[in-house]
């Protein structure tokens, strides 16, 4: 996952907090629930803009910073939500093939084949 810093000068208005309650595991469900709390918190920060102090052009410069922020994540989510897709969808496949009976192959389970 990529990460995004901006310089203090460049967004003022913009902060990088982590709490104790984000997950912290790399599996594809935490990258998920993080970036969706990052966009929560960039959407919340977009709609601050407006009654925050600064210029018109300081506050649209920053609500574009934040609306680039927030397409990049959107976008690495939809890509974590395809690869959470294929991997159930391969589990399943797997649990199906399993629960027809079939026993994969093993020390005790051999069958010789003499051509």
């Amino acid at each position: 996952m990529a990460t995004i810093s901006l310089p203090s000068s460049s967004a003022p208005g913009l902060q990088s907090t982590s709490s104790a309650a984000e997950p912290q595991g790399n599996d594809i469900g935490s990258q998920i629930i993080r970036i969706t709390q990052q966009i929560v918190k960039l959407t919340q920060q977009l709609k601050n803009i407006a009654s925050g102090s600064g210029s018109a052009e300081e506050k649209q410069k920053q609500a574009e910073l934040i609306q680039d922020q927030i397409t990049m994540l959107e976008a690495q989510l939809a890509q974590l939500q395809r690869q959470q897709a294929e991997k159930d969808q391969e589990q399943q496949t797997q649990s199906a093939f399993n629960a027809t009976g079939v026993k994969s192959a093993s020390a005790d389970h051999q069958i010789d084949v003499y051509i």
